[in-house]
């Protein structure tokens, strides 16, 4: 593969630019997709999940893909643009495997999968080559030592955690807007969602919240402790922490009102005293500030 490195690390190419040969952007890098197999053997890659525009997440097979560099992904130039659906026994590599304890074959130690690292074989398949993990610190929880090993220096990756951290994902995702974080969370599996939701602080999960179809934020509120969801409510707008309330049972909406801040609460009960379908309902209380142009008048 021209331009091809002999390793590259999969967290490095969230949201790299996917270029044609002509030079014109397709879109970015989304997530990895790899095959899992067992007897032992690295995951094979299958491919880049690859974000067109608008919001349109397609895949782009290896063999489609002629270069990797710092700049961005080349390709052939031929993209399916039919959306992207996961077949059964396909893992997202970003999504599912960074964050994931799994243990040191040797020591029996538990590490965290901070990235993984694939490379070319022989034949001109992609395969997990690499784990680059972090031990657990004396003082700091899981700010320890980080090595990088090889696949097979590792285990656990079959097994369902009961509760998988989620920073270096949302490390991964730092830079995506509130709207394209909201649709990667929308094909994350409920358990994986509410982690991300976990691992993100008040202010960005509150503008991701507010990007979400309201089944979906009030699943992710109803997984949070009651005071993390009613600081979360605070940094909402008012109408749209009024409607997610509205889809709430009213004691469970009473509580998290109580445990609001009172001059964060005044505006939110202002508005569920309207229905949602008048205009008070429809209305925000924040004041809209417009700058004047031009001359005088």
């Amino acid at each position: 593969m021209r331009g091809a490195p002999a390793r590259v690390f999969i967290a490095r190419l969230s949201r790299l630019a996917v270029f044609a040969p002509n030079g014109d952007q397709v879109g970015r890098v989304y997530d990895v997709v790899a095959l899992l197999r067992l007897a032992g053997r690295p995951p094979r890659v299958l491919g880049l999940v690859v974000e067109v525009q608008p919001r349109r997440r397609v895949f782009l097979p290896m063999t489609r893909v002629t270069a990797i560099e710092a700049g961005g992904v080349i390709t052939t130039g031929l993209v399916n643009l039919r959306r992207f659906q996961r077949r059964a026994g396909e893992t997202l590599i970003l999504a599912e495997l960074l964050d994931r304890k799994v243990r040191l074959v040797e020591t029996g130690e538990e590490v965290v999968v901070r990235d993984v690292g694939m490379e070319q074989t022989r034949v001109r398949e992609w395969e997990i080559s690499k784990v680059y993990v972090q031990k657990r610190g004396r003082r700091f929880g899981w700010r320890g030592e980080t090595l990088t090993v090889d696949w097979h220096a590792v285990t656990g990756f079959f097994r369902e955690e009961d509760q998988q951290d989620a920073t270096s994902l949302v490390a991964a995702y730092e830079k995506l807007h509130a709207a394209d974080l909201a649709h990667l969370m929308q094909e994350l599996t409920p358990k994986r969602r509410a982690e991300v939701a976990a691992a993100l602080d008040d202010d960005r999960l509150a503008d991701v919240l507010e990007e979400l179809p309201e089944e979906d934020q009030v699943e992710i509120l109803a997984k949070l402790e009651l005071q993390r969801a009613a600081d979360v409510l605070e940094a909402m707008q008012p109408d749209d922490a009024a409607d997610l309330l509205g889809e709430l049972p009213a004691e469970e909406a009473e509580r998290l009102l109580r445990l609001m801040r009172p001059e964060e609460a005044k505006p939110v009960l202002q508005l569920l005293k309207y229905s949602e379908n008048t205009a008070g309902g429809l209305m925000t209380t924040e004041p809209v500030t417009r700058r004047r142009s031009g001359c005088c008048a």
